[in-house]
């Protein structure tokens, strides 16, 4: 059988990037055994002829409904696979999924019937809301950055918005590449519904959200935005933990100096 990637240089760029990620996420460490998740939607990527291409899987439920959804095609790490494996063969270590018309399930469709992550359901629902807000966003990234998690452990990081200004005032790059801050999504159990619905809630107001001691969710125009936005709030985590490490609490930026790179880059 013929990959979908062939004579489709889109989709293979989209497919490439997100093998990408999953290499860094796995040389950062925060990806450990088939620790996190990567979905794209697809779907601009998808013509007549995959259109047609009969589904490798019975119809699959969410769990829930997702109106925006219906239609829709999506690449996602698939389930019990490793990051490293995903970076090095993504074909083999994905799946290509299209949501039912009911809007409440969906098929395999392509290259081979790998079960996507089981984290689907919370990454779906991002993609639902994405859409909904018509903000053009395409890419989810859930991953467990060491430093981020850490602080999840301290309650008095967990209170809102405690933790964005912590970190904003760490590096001057992590206000202007980060500028809506980072969500706190309180202890939910892993694939659940609830942690679904908590998920989508927080990215009202954010792009990027901690699941409480478990890890991050991050949502961009693309994979590499997504993954961007992490590795600037992973480095103010490392400076803040660094200077701690070194016996101080470090001083940080003043709330008048982040108020004046707002107005400076518009934020």
């Amino acid at each position: 059988m013929k990959s979908i990637l062939e004579n489709r240089p889109e989709l293979t760029a989209r497919i490439g990037d997100v093998a990408e990620v999953a290499g860094y996420l796995w040389q950062k460490g925060w990806a450990e055994r088939n620790g996190g998740n990567i979905t794209i939607n697809i779907t601009d990527c998808i013509d007549d002829a995959i259109r047609t291409l009969p589904p490798l899987s019975e119809p699959v439920a969410i769990g829930m409904t997702l109106p925006h959804l219906k239609g829709c095609y999506f690449f996602c790490k698939g389930t019990n696979r490793r990051m490293r494996d995903l970076a090095r063969h993504p074909m083999d270590n994905g799946s290509v999924i299209r949501i039912l018309d009911d809007c409440t399930s969906y098929v395999i469709v392509a290259d081979n019937p790998v079960r996507p992550t089981s984290e689907l359901p919370s990454h779906l629902a991002m993609h639902d809301q994405m859409i909904a807000s018509g903000n053009g966003y395409t890419a989810a990234i859930h991953t467990h950055p060491i430093d981020l998690v850490a602080m999840t452990h301290n309650p008095m990081f967990l209170h809102k918005d405690v933790l964005t200004n912590l970190l904003w005032s760490m590096i001057p790059e992590t206000r202007a590449f980060c500028p809506k801050g980072l969500g706190i999504v309180p202890y939910e159990m892993p694939s659940s519904l609830d942690l679904a619905q908590a998920t989508i809630e927080a990215l009202k107001e954010y792009d990027v959200v901690m699941w409480e001691k478990h890890g991050v969710c991050a949502v961009g125009k693309d994979v590499m935005e997504a993954f961007d936005q992490i590795d600037v709030l992973s480095k103010s985590a490392q400076i803040y933990l660094t200077a701690k490490s070194m016996g101080f609490t470090p001083t940080g930026t003043t709330q008048e100096q982040m108020d004046q790179l707002k107005q400076a880059f518009n934020l």
